[in-house]
């Protein structure tokens, strides 16, 4: 019986074959920018021929996820504030399987919490036009953004005078909702908690 890779194993596999692309060890050979021949051959085509071959790769093991029932959960540990949580994520190279799914739904309430929890006094900022600007919100429009999502993640960014903590509520699968290529079945927004009188970096 062949060896079945664990979720940490497919996501230093996907690490390494991401890096052999971007170092050009990797490249999908037969990619043409225009289609038109006349045309390409002007045309520099490495860099594409590179994100090709990560792409066609990252789908493989997907496809491999899915015939092995290989969780995209990681588990993730953020501290704020004396404030500590660990709570499931599905990685940003694999896809969610169904139960991922359940699982990171059953989490978004701790989340949720917690989030509130260590952003007590905050501002906070709804990020806009593709994370290019910031609009300010309340906490009621943030209840309101909570009722239509199924799952929540966090992010930090922190320095000696500044701290920024990011709440991504999302619905559907999340290797669709972030850069909206889901949209609308999949979708994310992000809540940027700044101290007050800051503005968000992240």
């Amino acid at each position: 019986m062949s060896q079945v890779y664990t979720t940490e194993e497919l996501i230093k596999i996907l690490t390494d074959e991401r890096q052999a692309c971007l170092t050009g060890k990797r490249l999908k050979l037969e990619v043409k920018v225009s289609g038109n021949p006349v045309i390409d051959q002007f045309i520099q085509t490495e860099g594409l021929q590179k994100f090709t071959a990560y792409q066609d790769f990252k789908a493989a093991i997907h496809e491999y996820q899915k015939e092995h029932q290989i969780s995209g959960i990681v588990w993730q540990k953020v501290c704020i504030k004396g404030e500590t949580l660990h709570y499931p994520e599905v990685d940003g190279q694999l896809i969610a399987l169904q139960n991922d799914l359940k699982i990171i739904a059953s989490a978004k309430n701790s989340i949720l919490e917690f989030w509130y929890k260590v952003t007590v006094g905050m501002d906070f900022y709804l990020s806009v036009s593709n994370g290019k600007q910031y609009q300010q919100i309340n906490l009621e429009d943030i209840k309101r953004i909570e009722q239509r999502t199924q799952w929540a993640s966090l992010c930090k960014w922190e320095k000696s005078n500044f701290l920024e903590i990011i709440l991504q509520l999302g619905w559907g699968k999340p290797e669709e909702a972030c850069y909206k290529r889901g949209f609308p079945a999949s979708g994310s927004e992000f809540i940027h908690g700044v101290n007050p009188g800051k503005q968000p970096i992240g």
